[in-house]
């Protein structure tokens, strides 16, 4: 089941995209002075949910968990409980734009915290769960798993969801936008190698019906992208 509704785009500021697919909600919300991208993932069925970069704003993060709770039928959590369930917080990577709520947003909901290992310990919170390409996460019924890609921060991580026949579902942070890949700030091995990363573990593994939910700006998916590969190597960014 598709959500035909969901374009990719937020305003910044503005309200969260929701998109409803066969098992599994995906919201987006654009947040803080830098428009960062903050995904909540909810199983329908158990309420389980995990939040992908508690970027800026844990109020309306904090608004967004409850939403994601709301619409989980039957799963709005236990009566008077101070805040709705969070199981889960992803960090894609270190940086300071991507990472501003998340010791607010620790505190309200007492969620686990998870970001690659490389990166964790620049974290402004401790990480409970220090990720390797490979890992795989639970979120109630679903599970979605890690991917390292390295050269934006030695750490930074995309997360993929198999959706079956909703398709693949891929949450890229900062490491591929629609038109490139992240910022290397021009030096050549750090390109070469997020770009290896990202054509061996993204490109040549998924389909191009991938749907790709990038850290800042509105969503792609691989095929969108695919034939620029081998422009982007040439300009060398």
């Amino acid at each position: 089941m598709a959500d035909h509704e969901y374009s990719g785009h937020v305003d910044p500021g503005g309200e969260a995209a929701v998109r409803r697919l066969e098992g599994l909600e995906i919201r987006k919300l654009s947040v803080g002075p830098m428009d960062n991208n903050a995904y909540l993932l909810t199983c329908r069925s158990t309420g389980a949910q995990l939040l992908i970069d508690a970027a800026a704003d844990a109020d309306a993060l904090r608004r967004l968990v409850a939403a994601g709770a709301a619409g989980a039928a039957g799963t709005t959590g236990a009566p008077g409980a101070a805040e709705p369930r969070l199981d889960l917080i992803v960090t894609t990577h270190r940086h300071h734009d991507h990472v501003g709520a998340l010791a607010e947003m620790v505190a309200a909901t007492g969620a686990r915290t998870a970001a690659g290992a490389e990166d964790a310990p620049a974290l402004p919170v401790p990480v409970d769960l220090p990720l390797a390409d490979g890992d795989v996460l639970e979120i109630g019924q679903h599970s979605v798993e890690i991917i390292h890609l390295r050269g934006h921060t030695p750490g930074s991580i995309a997360v993929l969801w198999r959706g079956g026949e909703a398709g693949d579902h891929l949450f890229t942070g900062d490491s591929l936008f629609p038109g490139g890949v992240g910022n290397t700030e021009r030096d050549p091995q750090r390109f070469t190698q997020l770009l290896d990363d990202v054509q061996q573990r993204l490109f040549d593994r998924l389909g191009d019906e991938t749907w790709v939910y990038p850290g800042h700006g509105d969503d792609t998916t691989l095929g969108a992208e695919r034939a620029s590969l081998p422009e982007w190597r040439e300009r060398g960014w």
